[in-house]
């Protein structure tokens, strides 16, 4: 498998090209913020043919550049449909401090031409690769995440699966809901319910930050922590992420 991510924009969101290789089609995961010339630059150099933008939620750090990006190449762009609205209104889902970032810039957003709806559970086929859809509600109320098969190759560590994370979880923290849609308690029931059952050996491809693996959130995140040894929904005054 072929995996390129790089940070982009003011927010530093990780914008990821997955193929099977080079020379063949592939997706994006999340163009946020100036991430048009960097997919250009992979696709370029690894002879790569975008087919999919696949949306791990809809904030403006993650889809700033999906309209763009999936227009060059024709792709489809795949988002939850509890934050497609953020595709055409992306101001309903900011922060303050986001929002003033933007004061003063001339900012329209539209829907690529072609938008694909994901729901919980669903397989999906692209670029001969299949990703596994999970909805993961808390951060927005259409987070989900994408699981990938991922085969190791020789001398390389076993690993079963990939997961685009989004802003469902990072290396040390979990996204932050105290945004329009977003909710504590939901989003422990989300990392309890769909985090916590992974195998140890995921490896998580956040939307911030480094990567990182099931087994060492379980060991050492605080959050996951609190809900392995005590169940509790607390966690209140610890650093959360995002935009």
């Amino acid at each position: 498998m072929f995996i390129a991510g790089f940070p982009a924009g003011a927010w530093g969101t990780n914008c990821y090209v997955v193929a099977t290789g080079k020379g063949t089609e592939c997706v994006v995961v999340d163009p946020g913020q100036d991430a048009t010339a960097g997919v250009e630059q992979v696709v370029a150099e690894n002879r790569l043919k975008p087919v999919a933008v696949l949306l791990t939620h809809g904030h403006i750090d993650h889809m700033w550049s999906v309209t763009p990006v999936a227009g060059a190449y024709d792709a489809t762009a795949w988002i939850h449909p509890r934050d497609r609205h953020l595709l055409s209104d992306p101001m309903a889902g900011i922060s303050k401090e986001s929002a003033a970032m933007l004061l003063g810039g001339r900012h329209e957003f539209v829907e690529p031409d072609d938008v694909a709806e994901l729901a919980d559970g669903q397989e999906l086929e692209l670029a001969g690769l299949r990703f596994v859809v999970d909805h993961t509600p808390g951060h927005t109320e259409g987070s989900v995440t994408f699981r990938t098969p991922y085969g190791a190759g020789e001398g390389e560590p076993d690993v079963s699966e990939v997961m685009f994370a989004g802003d469902l979880l990072f290396a040390g923290s979990i996204g932050r809901t105290d945004l329009p849609g977003g909710d504590h308690a939901t989003m422990l029931r989300t990392l309890s319910s769909k985090v916590l059952p992974l195998a140890d050996d995921v490896v998580v491809l956040p939307g911030h930050g480094e990567q990182t693996s099931i087994g060492r959130e379980r060991a050492t995140n605080p959050y996951l922590r609190d809900l392995i040894e005590t169940g509790r929904e607390g966690g209140a005054g610890r650093v959360t992420r995002g935009l």
